[in-house]
């Protein structure tokens, strides 16, 4: 036995009020601390808890063995909270041992603890920032699944821009700055908000990898992420299930993520939109709101595309109009010319693109070299998609792009999840300047939904007072989230299936203003909202979705 861990002294000081927390810690020789709080109306008590460690190594995080061997205490004054951490200690450790057959390595840990696990990735040095909560106390540990490298890294990036903005928002901190891998904390009061990030790589297979070794090693609370919505569905498949360990998806757009049974869960939420309620908002103002009555649907041949392809072509079969083709193209094809005279032939009064910047820019160099009597419909996308369709127009109407030349070609409206200028709101306009000034460009497609899901955390764990997962699950549940970028209860997670519902805008293309020249950096820009689908109208009725929890 290196090391004989005492009796740790409690004191538990309380009158009439509220008014102090009990705190224990327990040091052995330099080790991390484990730290437990709570507090209530009681009786003025003294109250000892005796922790024994057996074979303590000299380095690094302790070993099964590490036991409280004995509690003595009036139970009538034992806050809940205590108790809550008691229990979620066993449940960290049933979570190793529902992923052991994955063949991670797990090690026994005391729940509660502060500082960074010791994973398979190099991790930046930490960094902490301080703010205020509420009457909660503890370690949430959140892994954060996000590419942070290689061709799409900046879906990662933004989404963890968001995350952060998000977290730094409600616990009045700044915004950690960088989106690398490594663990960052950040201080509210009582609470420690520990992220310990790490790089997808847009792969399932590595997401997988990463999902499993938070909970195994790292010791996570909960998880965090995914952009890619097949690693959303590889983490949910093999790690959320066995480990019983509440997941945020986000910014993967899968409808099927939470409207599927095999995926669905009471442990899975996701505060970021869905392809679903892009459909369903563009769906419905083409039908409602332009003379189009026919169209063909075109999306790349993968999951995100056949989502798009498949919610468009329900709502707009609900809304009268008629669905003369579809077809789905691999990633990056290029040979449009056929296909887009395929539609024309077919009478499409319109045709959707369900692509990413791999596939959307030929497509539109396309559109825009031939001779159609259709127009172009989908999502506004990403700063990145912007960037190439804009330089793709002004290679084609030449430089200056101006308005008179935008509305000469027939593309949009479009509909957009989120971008800066969409809405006006004190929430939104803070969160404008703030993630301008930290990260040099305004906030894109993406950053709303991560920004809530960090939002919604500090709301959980502020309103159920724990900083136990099973009570921040069970308070994510029909939450209504107070703060968000599309302003202050702007997003409410739907009770039958736990995906949360926001409304959505439709918007034109235009030139970028001056303004934005630096901060966004592409040539076009959505306008002003031309019109709003609101949340409910937006999202999946349950009665239209294979999911009822």
């Amino acid at each position: 036995m290196s090391a004989l861990c005492g009796p740790a002294q409690i004191q538990y000081c309380a009158a009439a009020v509220r008014c102090c927390t009990v705190e224990m810690r327990l040091r052995c020789g330099g080790h991390q601390s484990l730290q437990t709080r709570a507090g209530g109306e009681a009786a003025r008590e003294r109250f000892f808890i005796d922790v024994f460690s057996l074979g303590w190594p000299t380095a690094g995080r302790p070993p099964q063995g590490v036991k409280k061997v004995g509690l003595h205490v009036n139970p009538a004054i034992l806050d809940s909270r205590l108790v809550v951490t008691q229990s979620y200690m066993t449940e960290h450790v049933t979570r190793r041992r529902a992923l052991a057959a994955l063949g991670a390595a797990g090690v026994t840990g005391l729940a509660g603890c502060s500082g960074g696990g010791e994973g398979t990735e190099s991790a930046t040095e930490a960094g902490t920032t301080t703010g205020s909560s509420g009457d909660a106390s503890g370690t949430v540990r959140v892994g954060v699944l996000q590419p942070v490298s290689g061709d799409l890294q900046y879906y990662g990036s933004q989404a963890l821009y968001g995350f952060y903005s998000g977290l730094a928002h409600t616990t009045d901190t700044d915004p950690i700055p960088n989106a690398e891998t490594g663990t960052q904390t950040v201080e509210a009061g009582d609470v420690t908000y520990e992220l310990i990030v790490r790089d997808t790589q847009f792969s399932a297979d590595t997401a997988q990898t990463a999902a499993t070794n938070l909970v195994t090693s790292d010791d996570v609370d909960m998880l965090f992420g995914c952009a890619s919505s097949g690693a959303a569905r590889r983490v949910i498949d093999t790690v959320v299930g066995q480990a019983n360990v509440p997941y945020i998806a986000g910014p993967a757009a899968s409808a099927s993520l939470t409207s599927s049974a095999d995926s669905c869960s009471e442990r899975v939420f996701r505060a970021s939109e869905t392809t679903a309620m892009d459909a369903r908002s563009g769906g419905t103002y083409v039908a409602q709101e332009t003379d189009v009555s026919s169209v063909y649907l075109f999306g790349a041949d993968y999951s995100f595309g056949r989502a798009v392809v498949n919610n468009y072509r329900a709502v707009l079969e609900d809304q009268g109009v008629e669905i003369v083709g579809e077809r789905f193209v691999p990633r990056g094809y290029s040979e449009w010319e056929g296909l887009l005279e395929n539609a024309e032939e077919a009478g499409a009064g319109g045709i959707v693109g369900g692509f990413t910047v791999s596939t959307l820019p030929n497509l539109f160099t396309a559109f825009l070299q031939g001779d159609y009597s259709y127009r172009l419909f989908g999502g506004f996308a990403t700063r990145i998609t912007n960037s190439v369709v804009g330089q793709i127009l002004q290679n084609v109407l030449g430089d200056p792009l101006t308005q008179e030349k935008l509305d000469g070609v027939k593309a949009g409206p479009f509909t957009t999840r989120y971008h800066w200028n969409q809405y006006d709101n004190e929430i939104n306009n803070a969160f404008v300047d703030t993630y301008t000034d930290t990260y040099g460009t305004v906030p894109d497609l993406f950053t709303s939904g991560t920004f809530t899901a960090a939002s919604a955390l500090t709301q959980a764990v502020e309103e159920s007072g724990s900083t136990a997962s099973e009570d921040i699950t069970a308070q994510l549940r029909g939450m209504t989230v107070a703060e968000t970028p599309k302003g202050e209860d702007g997003y409410t997670f739907q009770e039958y299936n736990n995906q949360a519902q926001s409304s959505m805008t439709v918007a034109g293309v235009v030139p970028t203003a001056d303004e934005f020249a630096d901060t966004w950096g592409a040539s076009v820009q959505p306008s002003e909202s031309l019109a709003t689908v609101e949340g409910d109208q937006a999202t999946i009725p349950a009665d239209e979705m294979d999911c009822s929890l």
